[in-house]
C-alpha cells in the first residue's frame, strides 16, 4: 500500500532516508522530512508492506534549470529508496507512478531526478525506469 506521507510520518520517512543517505543524523533527516511534508513544493510517499514501512519516494518542484529540460516548474525525484529485502516487486515504479501524478496536477509536464556518476547501481535503476540520461557533468569547487 502507498501512502501519502502526513506529519505523523516523518520519524518513519527518517528511518528511511537514514539508509539511503547514511551520512545523516537521524534527528536531522526528521527535520528535513516535517519541512518537505508540509511543504507545498514537494510531497513524499511510503510503501508499507501490510505495517511495515518498506519504501520511500521523495519528490518536488524545481523551479531553476533543470538539465535537459524545456519547461519549469520541472517535477523531480529527490530520492527513493526500497529497503534490499522488496527490491524487484515493482515498488519504485509504482512511487515515481505516484510522483509524476503529483507533478502532472501541479502543472509539470516534465520529470527529472539525477545521480552520481559513479553510482551505477542508480543509473541503471533510472534507466530502467524510464529516464533517459540527459548529460552528464563533473562538478568544481574552489576555496577563496
Amino acid at each position: 500500500m502507498i501512502k501519502k506521507a502526513s506529519i505523523g510520518d516523518s520519524k518513519t520517512v527518517a528511518e528511511l532516508a537514514l539508509l539511503l543517505w547514511p551520512e545523516n543524523e537521524i534527528d536531522d533527516l526528521e527535520e528535513e522530512m516535517k519541512a518537505e511534508i508540509i511543504s507545498n513544493e514537494s510531497v513524499i510517499y511510503i510503501y508499507f508492506d501490510k505495517t511495515i514501512p518498506a519504501a520511500f519516494a521523495q519528490c518536488g518542484l524545481r523551479r531553476d534549470y533543470v538539465e535537459g529540460t524545456e519547461s519549469s516548474p520541472v517535477g523531480y525525484l529527490e530520492g527513493i529508496y526500497v529497503k534490499p529485502e522488496y527490491r524487484r516487486a515493482g515498488i519504485s515504479r509504482s512511487l515515481i507512478k505516484e510522483c509524476e501524478s503529483w507533478a502532472k496536477s501541479q502543472g509539470c509536464s516534465e520529470f527529472a531526478s539525477d545521480c552520481e556518476l559513479t553510482n551505477i547501481e542508480s543509473l541503471n535503476f533510472h534507466l530502467h525506469a524510464g529516464f533517459e540520461e540527459a548529460n552528464r557533468i563533473i562538478c568544481f569547487t574552489k576555496k577563496l
